[in-house]
């Protein structure tokens, strides 16, 4: 039991809740490249993409049995959104805090998309049958994480180019 639900209804909880974190993540992003706020889904995004990292935390066998790699990226993607969310909230996006803000928010979505691939390769079984290993270490993951990060790379660099949100009134 985690939080009062079975284990499988947790995880079943973290996944959905990182689904909405990665889709509203997207569309956030999307609306940078337009210099668009979108202050309720901003929210959204960072109130989920925070609640995977830190729910990704207590799920077995990640119970801090050793330190893995799925420890690192969530301690990351947490003071990424930490210093997101004080660009954002408390700096206002004043200066540096604009791409400060832009770049923190989306590698931390990065993080997220990178663990959904993973996952992909790892419970998917037409995926998990081109990267069969564990993690998946095979080429179709290598380029798939390849084609994920150069996409990442293209659009947050666009962002930190084109993002001039109008100040909220």
């Amino acid at each position: 039991m985690i939080l009062g639900m079975s284990t499988a209804t947790f995880v079943l909880v973290h996944v959905v809740i990182s689904l909405i974190a990665i889709v509203s993540g997207l569309i956030v992003m999307f609306g940078m490249l337009g210099s668009k706020r979108q202050p309720g889904l901003t929210a959204i995004f960072l109130l989920t993409t925070i609640l995977t990292s830190a729910t990704g935390f207590v799920i077995p066998p990640l119970l801090f049995e050793k330190f893995l790699p799925s420890h690192l990226f969530g301690l990351l993607s947490l003071v990424l959104l930490a210093i997101a969310c004080f660009a954002l909230y408390i700096m206002n996006l004043r200066g540096a805090w604009r791409w400060i803000y832009a770049l923190t928010a989306l590698v931390a979505l990065y993080l997220n998309v990178f663990v959904l691939v993973v996952q992909s390769f790892l419970k998917v079984p037409a995926l998990h049958a081109l990267a069969p290993s564990v993690p998946p270490a095979e080429p179709p993951f290598a380029v798939a994480q390849g084609i994920v990060l150069v996409f990442f790379v293209i659009v947050i660099i666009g962002v930190i180019r084109r993002y001039r949100p109008a100040m909220a009134v």
